[in-house]
């Protein structure tokens, strides 16, 4: 049974038209006109326990809304979901202590306290143990490298480094599913990699149910296997990250590599579009079905040092995704 239901999941808000002006100002005061913003738009789809699922679409989709609404903050205009089996916006307390909300554009830590101090104000919320707290920090601080960093003010914190405060003050009471909204926004590359790592080796080894959001698609080519795309609030396609690859990119991308300096990009181009193009190096993109062909051809006809292929990437397929508007099955 999934551990979340989503079904026909609708989010509505209704904004009133103003015109410019005090005389504009005045007119609405007796003829107001509203506008209807769809941000969810009849969003399904289920989530088994143990899952790592990527949540993707472009600014203003819906995603962060659609988490909100998981999470209790905000009330659904139509539609059910059930998380552990519990209503999210019923707010009951056996649900809130079974769930964690991560973003990476809010604080949950107090800046001008130590980090343990907010920690330890998180275990009272929850009612933690203290043989459990102890246990559970003990291994957090370990495996992010930040014991040393407990009792530093948050403010004085670097943005990594306050980064996995939050998530070990989310994680303080283990629960069972995990949201998680841009974790690693405006991180650095070194502080995303220990991220992504640290929520990778989380996932195998509690089974925590995790339902990621990122624009960097490295987070999600490194973490998820399985990803739900919506955009302008519908969702678009939800499965395996690998078949929307094969989905929406017919090409494939092939480097070359010649011992000699003999190869003109007049001949490159007949096999394919030239993407980059030196004497003794080239990058083509290829139409699927012509890999093949294409390879041999430079492996036969040409003094050939060294050759790879690989698919197009993610972020340009991913691009594609959002600029369509067909809806995969």
């Amino acid at each position: 049974m999934p551990i979340i239901e989503v079904e026909n999941l609708s989010k509505i808000y209704r904004t009133q038209k103003r015109l410019p002006g005090l005389g504009g100002a005045f007119k609405g005061l007796f003829n107001r006109k509203y506008t209807e913003v769809r941000a969810v738009d009849g969003v399904s789809f289920n989530i088994e326990e143990g899952e790592l699922v990527g949540f993707l679409g472009p600014n203003g989709a819906g995603k962060t809304t659609t988490l909100k609404m998981l999470s209790g903050i905000l009330y659904p205009t139509t539609g059910t979901a059930k998380v552990m089996g519990f209503t999210p916006w019923e707010r009951k307390n056996e649900y809130r202590r079974q769930f964690a909300l991560v973003m990476g554009q809010k604080n949950q830590l107090w800046w001008d306290l130590p980090a343990q101090e907010s920690l330890y104000l998180n275990k009272e919320i929850y009612g933690v143990t203290d043989e459990a707290y102890k246990e559970v920090l003990d291994e957090m601080t370990e495996l992010l490298q930040v014991k040393k960093l407990l009792g530093i003010m948050v403010r004085e914190l670097s943005l990594g480094e306050r980064m996995k405060f939050e998530l070990i003050a989310s994680l303080l009471h283990r629960p069972r599913v995990l949201f998680m909204d841009e974790p690693t926004i405006g991180l650095d590359v070194v502080a995303q990699k220990n991220i992504r790592e640290f929520i990778k080796d989380y996932n195998r080894r509690t089974k925590t149910t995790i339902l990621l959001t990122s624009h960097y698609m490295n987070d999600i080519q490194a973490l998820c296997e399985r990803v739900v795309v919506i955009n302008h609030g519908k969702k678009i396609f939800d499965g395996r990250l690998d078949d929307v690859v094969e989905k929406f990119s017919q090409s494939k991308i092939i480097s070359v590599t010649f011992k000699t300096g003999e190869i003109t990009k007049e001949k490159l181009q007949a096999m394919g579009e030239v993407l980059e193009y030196t004497q003794v190096k080239a990058v083509l993109k290829v139409l699927r079905e012509n890999v093949k062909k294409v390879s041999n051809e430079l492996l036969t006809g040409f003094d050939v040092d060294d050759i790879n292929i690989e698919e197009v990437p993610i972020e340009e397929v991913i691009e594609k995704v959002f600029k369509g508007s067909e809806v995969m099955k």
